[in-house]
Formats: structure tokens, sequence, C-alpha cells
């Protein structure tokens, strides 16, 4: 957690969650990508950093690596600009990373989110039908699968296009646990990263995450950073396979992040070249990731982010 949010959960009541006296909640995660879940259908609530922080806490708190709002979009600005072109974005993912801090959209969270409108009976979605959700990095069509959801990520871009293009690289990343720099690729889903490719999986396991890891240039709004190992042989009956560690802004390390294994895959079939397969296996610490590429009807090559949902408990803030 933010240091300077330290000093509150020491308090009784850290962050005024008494106020959120008597709130529905779930719990819920996927790949051990976990999250408190609240419904706000009348768009009526107002959660803030501090009380996200405190139900997010691990100790104090109910835990998760971030809170996720499921409220009509048309209660939102950003959501009223996304039903003009979109009027079937009914629901709107309002994501805040586990320190409060707002984030554009997490794709774990996202199958997440969508899992829970089932449950709660806000939304009716058999198998091999999709729902439009609306987040601040736009639309998401999630389509529920016989194993989970699969989610159309969007287009995938380089954050810094002239380097990566020249170089396959684009800045250098430091972290306890590695002995010098790695270079790296910064990839935005939607939200940033940066990846780090690294040889075996000795360093995965050695390179320690609980402290940010330093990345120069830093993307304009920070970054997350994906530590992979490329798995031997790199591809398999046309998938290939990768092992990732992620450390989230604002939250720290996490089981899984499901942008964040669209990214490291985007930038491992970067570096591999032509011939690289469209189809990838991401091995997290949660478990195991499906990420395909396709050409949208838009032109644009869009990744596709596939996993299960679960839902492990719900209750009533006391």
């Amino acid at each position: 957690m933010d240091e300077s949010l330290a000093p509150a959960v020491d308090r009784p009541d850290a962050g005024g969650t008494a106020a959120l006296s008597g709130l529905k909640f779930a719990k819920g995660h996927g790949t051990g990508n976990d999250f408190v879940l609240i419904a706000d259908p009348n768009g009526a609530l107002s959660v803030t950093p501090e009380q996200v922080a405190a139900l997010c806490d691990r100790h104090r708190g109910i835990g998760g690596d971030g809170l996720i709002r499921a409220v009509p979009s048309r209660m939102l600005p950003e959501g009223r600009d996304l039903l003009a072109q979109h009027p079937d974005a009914e629901w709107f993912m309002d994501y805040r990373n586990g320190d409060g801090s707002l984030s554009e959209m997490c794709g774990n969270g996202v199958r997440v989110f969508v899992h829970f409108l089932v449950s709660e009976g806000l939304a009716d979605l058999p198998a091999g039908e999709s729902l439009t959700i609306g987040t601040r990095a736009g639309v998401k069509t999630v389509v529920r699968t016989a194993a989970g959801y699969a989610v159309d990520m969007g287009p995938w871009e380089f954050i810094f296009p002239g380097e990566a293009t020249a170089r396959a690289m684009d800045s250098l990343v430091s972290a306890d646990g590695l002995e010098v720099a790695r270079p790296a690729l910064s990839v935005s889903m939607g939200n940033p990263h940066t990846v780090v490719a690294l040889a075996e999986q000795a360093e995965l396991e050695a390179t320690e995450l609980h402290r940010a890891p330093r990345v120069d240039p830093l993307p304009p709004h920070g970054t997350n950073v994906e530590f992979v190992v490329p798995a031997e042989p790199l591809v398999h009956d046309g998938v290939g396979a990768i092992t990732m560690r992620v450390h989230e802004r604002g939250v720290g390390e996490t089981q899984s992040c499901g942008t964040g294994a669209c990214a490291a895959a985007v930038a491992i079939r970067h570096w591999a070249g032509q011939g690289s397969p469209d189809s990838w296996n991401v091995t997290v610490p949660g478990g195991v990731v499906g990420v395909k590429f396709f050409v949208a009807a838009d032109g644009h090559e869009h990744v596709e982010l596939s996993g299960p949902a679960v839902i492990v408990a719900s209750g009533t803030l006391s």
C-alpha cells in the first residue's frame, strides 16, 4: 500500500468505512487476481480512495487487488460518452486499484465483473452470447464460454512506437534480485505495460517484486511491469507459451494480470519475429490464461483474453 495511506489504516474505521455500513459486496477472482465487487444500480454510491484502500487491505479489510463498482453507464460522464457510440454498453466497470487510485482497465477484472453481473441477476448471458461493457479504456465485448469468459481487449499499440520499431526495445528496467538493468518493451492495452524477457525460470523466481521496478524512461502515466520467461520450445502445436510475474501500479505483485498477459504475449511475439503464432498460453502464479490475436472488423489487430472467473464469497459490510 502507498505509504501515504499507512497511518490511516492504523486508526479505527480507517478511510471512513463506517459510512458504507450495510453495503452488500462480493469477493471474486480471475486466476488469483482478486477483487471486491459492489453493485450500484442507482449510481448513488460514492467511494473515496481511502475507503477503497481500507476495503482492499488484506489484514484490516476484505482484501483484494482492487475494487470494482457495477454502475449503469448513464450514471457517469465517461459512461455517457461511450453510450453515444455504443448504446448497448448498459453497465460500466468502475475499477479502482487497491490503493484507491483509478485505473483504465483490468482484463481479469472485466471477466469477474461480468460474472458478478450474471450472479447478481443484473445481466443475462447464456453460453456463447456476448455482453458489451463500458470501461475507462473504451467498450469491451465479453463472450461467455464453456470454461469462463473471453474478452476482446481491443487493439494494442507500442507506447514508444519509434523506439520499438527501430530496436525492439524502448526502455531499461531494474528490479531487486536482478544484477543488471534489463531491456524492455512498453505496450499499451488501454493501460500501460513494460515487458522484460528473462532467460530462465531461476531468474524469474529470484526477481523481488515487493518494491516497484525502476523503468527508464517511464511511460507518462506510470506502468505495470511484466517479467517473462519464454517456454522451450516457444511454440508447441501452433500455440506459444510463456510464464510471467507482474508488478501492478498501485497494487504490487499480483497473482495474475489480464492486460499484462496480453502485453507480454505482444512483446514476445514481436521479438520472436515473422511466423510467430497468434495463440498463446500465459502461465501466471494464479493459473493460466489464453491470449489470441485476430484482425477485427475495424481493420486493426485486436487481442482476445480468455480465462475463468469465480465468485468466492458475498456478504454485508459491518
